[in-house]
């Protein structure tokens, strides 16, 4: 990993490794709040999972009625039967704050409901009450896998940009302060090094200036 192009100071020695311990606590930062969000996010697929496999069964149940209801009843009636609501509902949407997530929370309430199917049975078949009975009970949990669903969407986009800063703090960032700091160490050790010989010969240069000295003076003696 290139180092950062900067002065070899330690000035700038000094704000690296500052930046380098910032970066280090928002990299464990971001990969506790990494794994919380696929923990949360594995809970709510697993729900998911369930309540789709439960709703196609019923489904799968409903929707076999409702050919055998088409093969006894004549399309007319069919279509007059299913014409008018059985039920009204309202739908609300909440948010919910998961790991700085905003995830929408959907309720929904029943206000009222038809007496019995809603429309006569004098010319419909019991396989049409049935269906249309089980549809009905079925609306709160369809609202419920709406929400999972969306849920799931968002916490899944958070976690990919989550997993993307992990691993540019991780193989980028990090290394490059690191490598640049241990550059701008060496460069400084250096320069001390050459500092210390530099005094040395120049320490020496004086001592042997004084002994030049002291032997002329003890020759004129």
């Amino acid at each position: 990993m290139p180092a950062i192009n900067v002065n070899p100071t330690r000035m700038e020695l000094k704000k690296l490794k500052g930046r380098l311990t910032t970066a280090r606590r928002g990299h464990k930062l971001l990969k506790d709040k990494r794994d919380e969000l696929m923990k949360q996010f594995l809970n709510i697929v697993r729900e998911e999972k369930d309540l789709r496999a439960s709703l196609e069964e019923r489904f799968s149940k409903v929707r076999g009625s409702f050919e055998v209801a088409a093969a006894t009843m004549s399309r007319n009636v069919l279509t007059e039967a299913l014409m008018l609501p059985k039920a009204e509902g309202t739908l609300s949407v909440t948010d919910l704050n998961v790991m700085s997530v905003i995830v929408p929370r959907f309720n929904y309430d029943e206000v009222s409901r038809t007496g019995g199917a809603g429309y006569g049975f004098l010319f419909t078949s019991g396989e049409l009450d049935r269906a249309v009975e089980e549809l009905s009970d079925m609306s709160a949990e369809l609202v419920r896998l709406a929400e999972l669903e969306k849920s799931a969407e968002l916490l899944s986009a958070e976690i990919e940009r989550t997993r993307r800063r992990v691993n540019a703090l991780e193989n980028i960032m990090i290394p490059q302060y690191e490598e640049t700091i241990k550059s701008i160490s060496m460069k400084l050790d250096e320069n001390e090094r050459g500092n210390t010989t530099r005094l040395m010969k120049v320490k020496d240069m004086m001592l042997e200036a004084q002994r030049e000295a002291n032997r002329a003076r003890d020759a004129r003696a």
